[in-house]
């Protein structure tokens, strides 16, 4: 229904150009709040009466008599109503929503893509730290997960995970091409406590004793890490092993006094722990960028010789201060406290102007709410810098925590962790799609209760579950529509094959039996696919893509109760199975855009 809705707009914007000149070109059709008024509704009546100065409805009458002398209304549109005072809405012949179901089996997984039209900056071409070339592609940079290597990732980190993925998967979806990065806060206090943790439990001591507080009213017992790991880590430090994580090495020395040796492999040891983690979660980055590298590389004492060059920083108490209030901060902000240190956002500052310089004139950085703080300061900084950077770079999409409930009672603990519930143990104590679909079902910034029990639910009131049935089940009608609805015993291969057999000649099917209204219903739902794409990646939204699966399981489960599908009249018969084929390529494009499975039997 695209190329439908694409000449229908064309027709309107020519009539709108023939009352007012100029009047059509950005209009757009609208979905009726109440699907019985109709398929499309059109607005400008109502925005045109004022400068044409008509009243609305009779404006809308003389549009509705443009619209329908024009070949291509006659040939897709069975009527045209005006409504209160001044909406059009269209109604659509069965003949144009039955497109979309051709358009759909056509396409097959690139459903609802859109070519770029957007202004040429860069496309992809890696090198160690992300450079890109210049080409005819706009490419953007997610930043997502960028957990300090400190430990194993939480389910907050899960979350981020799983929206970060989702995002650049529906950016892509849009035409752009998007590169996954990973920041590695591998430089600071946090780093210093793995190591010392580490080496105490090399020396035999452990969280309890007198030289290790736990008590959380106690201040020195931020100062240790307590989870079991960290007797994993020392124990393979003692045995000399070696430890490989992605982007490099390192064998352990065993000496309990090389306290800089136990930090390498510390840090590599858990580096490789979160790579085995992001594996499980089916997480992939094109980029590692390490906070190390900003100091090393110098990009960090470039950023701040910028800003003190720009005559945005000043001297005061031994601190040397940004003068962020220039750029609507609350207050001003320290950048290099008395002891010589940089304070956090200095780093992400040099951070963000390396993204700009590497050729990513559009960032997302998807974090925590605790980050909230620090956006208005590194965009202070970015524009004093000076280097070229607009106002409101980079995108930010903040979440909240997780709470996980399991048998009726919060989870907070994890024995491997110590204080936290892990993502690994999320996955294995339900399963990869379960947590990738549960933790994109709200919005980043709502609270969210994981509840495990429902997620190993088999029934509808589980939302994966739900949405993987349905399409599991249309697998099943189309694999009967080549043998008996008894023989359940088909292997994976023998389904597949008898799917692929299925679909065939289906895009070439005479859908003119797709008439009913439980039909149209569903493929009006099915050609909302395509703007439901568009709207969830402007507004970085997978939470979206979630709603829209859970509604087009329904409209499935009401179509297959309301028509047979597997009928003797072999034209309905065709029809009515390309219609539920096409509804089951939407619903996998839609869970692989969440990173979720979607099975052919269940």
């Amino acid at each position: 229904m695209l190329h439908v809705k694409q000449e229908l707009l064309a027709g309107l914007r020519q009539a709108l150009d023939g009352l007012l000149p100029g009047s059509g070109q950005q209009v757009v059709f609208e979905s009726p709040k109440v699907a019985a008024h109709g398929d499309l509704a059109i607005t400008a009546a109502m925005q045109l009466a004022k400068a044409l100065k008509k009243n609305p409805r009779e404006l809308g009458e003389q549009l509705r008599a443009a619209l329908l002398a024009l070949p291509t209304y006659q040939t897709w549109v069975q009527d045209i109503e005006i409504a209160g005072p001044g909406f059009i809405n269209l109604r659509l012949k069965p003949s144009a929503k039955q497109q979309v179901v051709r358009e759909v089996l056509s396409a097959k997984a690139r459903f609802g893509f859109q070519t770029q039209t957007a202004t040429a900056i860069a496309t992809v071409s890696a090198t160690a730290q992300g450079q890109i070339e210049s080409t005819t592609r706009k490419c953007v940079l997610v930043e997502f997960v960028s957990a300090n290597p400190t430990g194993p990732l939480h389910v907050g980190h899960g979350r981020q995970a799983a929206l970060g993925d989702a995002i650049c998967n529906l950016l892509e979806t849009q035409g752009l091409d998007v590169f996954r990065e990973f920041y590695y806060n591998d430089a600071g206090v946090q780093i210093d406590t793995l190591a010392k943790s580490t080496q105490l439990r090399a020396l035999g001591f452990k969280p309890g004793d007198e030289c290790w507080p736990t008590d959380p009213d106690n201040p020195a017992s931020k100062a240790f890490y307590n989870g079991e790991y960290i007797a994993d880590i020392a124990a393979d430090f003692l045995a000399k092993k070696t430890v490989t994580a992605d982007d490099r090495s390192f064998t352990a020395s065993g000496d309990v006094n090389d306290l800089n040796g136990i930090r390498q492999f510390a840090v590599a040891y858990l580096r490789h722990e979160q790579d085995l983690d992001l594996k499980a979660f089916d997480v992939k980055f094109d980029n590692y960028y390490l906070e190390s590298s900003l100091y090393s590389d110098g990009k960090v004492a470039d950023a701040v010789a910028r800003l003190q060059a720009a005559g945005k920083t000043y001297e005061q108490d031994g601190a040397l201060w940004l003068k962020s209030t220039d750029y609507g901060d609350d207050k001003d902000r320290v950048m290099r406290k008395s002891d010589g240190t940089f304070t956090y956002f200095v780093p992400d500052v040099a951070y963000h102007i390396a993204k700009w310089q590497r050729g990513f004139a559009q960032v997302v950085n998807i974090q925590g709410g605790d980050h909230h703080g620090t956006i208005s300061r590194v965009r202070a900084g970015l524009q004093a810098a000076n280097v070229g950077i607009p106002e409101g770079y980079p995108d930010y999409v903040l979440h909240t925590m997780v709470r996980v409930m399991r048998g009726g009672e919060e989870v907070k603990i994890s024995k491997r962790a110590g204080s936290y519930v892990t993502l690994r143990d999320l996955i294995e104590w339900t399963s990869k799609d379960a947590v990738r679909f549960f933790l994109l079902s709200r919005k980043p910034d709502t609270e969210y209760t994981f509840d495990v029990d429902l997620a190993v639910t088999k029934n509808n009131d589980n939302p994966v579950y739900y949405v993987q049935y349905a399409h599991a089940r249309i697998c099943s009608v189309l694999v009967n529509s080549f043998g008996s609805a008894k023989d359940l015993t088909h292997s994976m291969e023998e389904r597949s094959q008898l799917l692929s057999k299925a679909l065939e000649g289906l895009v070439s099917a005479d859908l003119s039996a797709l008439d009913s209204a439980p039909a149209q219903t569903l493929m009006m739902l099915l050609a909302k696919y395509p703007d439901m794409l568009s709207a969830a990646a402007q507004d970085f939204a997978p939470h979206d893509v979630t709603f829209y699966l859970r509604e087009l399981a329904a409209a499935y489960h009401s179509y297959y109760d309301a028509e047979r599908i597997l009928v003797d009249d072999p034209q309905v018969r065709q029809a009515r199975l390309a219609l539920v084929a096409a509804t089951a390529q939407v619903l996998h494009n839609g869970l692989a855009l969440l990173g979720v499975s979607a099975p052919q039997s269940m």
